[in-house]
């Protein structure tokens, strides 16, 4: 996620050549960005007509399913490429924000090479790849499985032409073909190095997957760039693998039909903030709490959990409820500082409530049911927001509230009329996976109806020239996200076949401690991973192998991920690598430096949770139905 804060300078007007190029890149762009939209739009459309037909007029659509399954990988291709144009795929920019002007253009110039090395390795195998995909004929629709398969080939070209005209426009040649050259000169050295390579053994993990892709993350290269060169690079330098199986691996990571609710439940946030939705619900708490002392702060807390139970995406929750509370925060005398540590933190508590993109994941990847973890990861969410609260409650105990008036009960009950259809929507969403009305990608669909209806009619809210740029925000968005699994797919396969899985399942399974030395590991390292490679990568790369360690030494797989995500989301959410920090300060438009010393202490209680939902299972799956 590329986040910067500081005001970009004003940029003079472009001629001749450079004029030419940002034509074309226009032109590409719109070229790109409307058939996305477009596969956002038809995918509900597929998605909740299936839903009608099975549940309504009791005659499933068969060959629903297995279209948007079609669809999914075209959007997720070219959502990958609205992505990469607008600089949207999740980098590590920590490192690279401190760096000086002129080698922060390198580095930059950099990121752009490595996606050139990265698309141009993969375009042969993406075509060869589809050609194989001719002879496999679908069951359904019974048409070739290349019409499916091409989105690959195609989005990698297009992704190469964005490449080049990125650095045919750069106003300074020096910077791309520095960039260049450290490429070719790393390119002719692994393959120089290639007969020694291949001696190493598995010391090639080290130099690949934890060097290498180290370098390239802290460097600013994309997550999912630094993934798949690295898994390219080992499997091609140090194995027989042809080329060819690394886009297989990540059409299989990407090929969930699960994940389709990633792009769905994304649309479904946006929806929430634009029809005014998120705002009825904060009012409401605001009436209930405005009056207590950190009344606010406590209305934080509540409204983050309420907006996660129906949005799904971080940045959207955090963009729904910052820009409501925080001028009424500041004028009651509210520090910028702690403003933002706490809206990072609720960023950070709010991970398990569904149904969030990382337990969408984690159920894609490991095989734990959906309804499972969407049934475990509310009480969760409640413990760590009672630690905040409490330290809320702590350090807010002296404020003067004499110039603060209470709000009657009428009003009070005006508020909750209004926010009654909003509150009920994470109700609605929950009822129809139980009650079997849609499976966890549908019922999104539902979500999104119910928003459109109630913006439409409730709130009486709804922008239409808003909906085709969050029709491509939703593209771009998910197109990153979806791109990183299918890359950490292919990396966690390459780890499989090292016979790295087996070696690290014995020694957690030897462990001191039992379950809880497990819990408590898996903890720690998942803090760590969550700081660096942000959560749905360090999922998809070590669920599949931990997952199994924790069912062997007794552990509740839905009890190990409410573990996993919560420690994930303090690493995200913490500073100085933890990505969602810095997202949370670019929403609110407060500088980093401000947050840094309050959120520790929100940091710690954040950990204290954690404590008590490992060292407590019940609180994961106590409410679980029993088979």
């Amino acid at each position: 996620m590329h986040l910067e804060l500081a005001e970009a300078p004003a940029v003079p007007a472009l001629t001749g050549r450079r004029a030419w190029l940002k034509g074309l890149d226009d032109a590409l762009g719109h070229l790109v960005e409307i058939p996305a939209a477009a596969l956002v739009v038809l995918e509900v459309v597929v998605l909740f007509a299936g839903v009608v037909s099975r549940y309504v007029f009791h005659q499933p659509i068969v060959w629903a399913d297995e279209l948007a399954s079609i669809l999914f990988l075209w959007l997720a291709m070219l959502g990958s490429v609205v992505a990469y144009r607008r600089a949207e795929h999740m980098r590590m920019t920590a490192l690279v924000s401190l760096a000086s002007p002129r080698t922060r253009a390198f580095l930059d110039a950099i990121t752009l090479v490595a996606g050139l090395v990265f698309i141009g390795f993969l375009l042969h195998p993406a075509y060869d790849f589809a050609a194989e995909e001719i002879f496999v004929q679908t069951p359904a629709l019974e048409i070739t499985n290349a019409w499916r398969a091409a989105a690959l080939p195609v989005g990698f070209a297009l992704m190469l032409a964005i490449s080049v005209l990125r650095l045919a426009e750069s106003p300074d040649w020096r910077a791309p073909l520095g960039a260049l050259v450290l490429a070719g000169l790393v390119v002719a050295g692994l393959l120089l190095a290639e007969p020694t390579l291949r001696t190493l053994g598995n010391w090639n993990l080290v130099l690949f997957f934890v060097i290498g892709v180290g370098a390239l993350v802290f460097s600013g290269v994309p997550i999912a760039f630094a993934f798949g060169l690295s898994t390219f690079a080992y499997l091609m330098l140090t194995t027989r693998a042809p080329a060819m199986v690394v886009v297989g691996r990540m059409d299989e990571g990407m090929s969930h039909l699960i994940l389709l609710a990633v792009p769905l439940f994304v649309f479904l946030g946006l929806l929430i903030e634009m029809t005014g939705m998120a705002r009825a619900m904060v009012g409401f708490l605001a009436s209930l709490l405005g009056h207590v002392r950190g009344g606010l702060h406590y209305v934080l807390v509540g409204a983050m959990y309420l907006v996660s139970g129906i949005s799904g995406s971080k940045a959207a929750d955090m963009a729904a409820v910052a820009p409501v509370l925080f001028p009424e925060m500041k004028a009651r005398g509210a520090k910028e500082g702690d403003l933002v540590a706490l809206l990072a933190a609720t960023g950070a508590q709010t991970e398990t409530i569904p149904p969030s993109l990382v337990l969408i994941t984690i159920g894609s990847v490991t095989g734990v049911s959906i309804t499972a973890l969407f049934t475990g990861g509310l009480l969760p969410g409640v413990v760590l927001g009672v630690t905040l609260c409490l330290l809320v409650w702590w350090r807010y105990r002296h404020e003067d509230l004499s110039h603060v008036r209470r709000a009657t009960w009428g009003e009070i009950g005006r508020t909750l009329v209004i926010a009654i259809p909003a509150l009920a929507l994470p109700f609605v969403i929950r009822a129809a996976v139980v009650e079997g009305v849609a499976t966890a990608t549908e019922v999104s669909t539902i979500g999104i109806l119910y928003a459109i209806l109630a913006g439409l009619l409730v709130y009486r809210q709804f922008d239409w020239r808003r909906l085709y740029p969050m029709l491509v925000a939703t593209a771009s968005l998910s197109g990153a996200i979806l791109l990183i699994i299918g890359a950490a797919t292919g990396m966690a396969w390459a780890l499989t076949q090292s016979g790295f899985s087996q070696k690290l399942a014995v020694l957690m399974t030897g462990l001191p401690g039992g379950p809880l030395g497990f819990l408590v590991v898996s903890a720690v390292a998942f803090i760590i991973l969550g700081s660096v490679l942000e959560g749905i990568p360090a999922i998809v790369l070590f669920g599949p192998l931990l997952f199994p360690i924790a069912r062997a030494v007794g552990v509740h797989e839905v009890h190990y991920a409410m573990v996993v995500i919560l420690a994930m989301g303090i690493g995200l959410f913490a500073p100085p690598f933890g990505v969602g920090y810095y997202a949370a300060c670019a929403i609110s438009r407060i500088h980093p430096d401000k947050g840094i010393q309050p959120i520790v202490g929100y940091i710690l209680a954040m950990i204290v949770g954690l404590v008590v939902v490992i060292l407590v299972p019940w609180i994961s799956i106590g409410f679980l139905t029993k088979p």
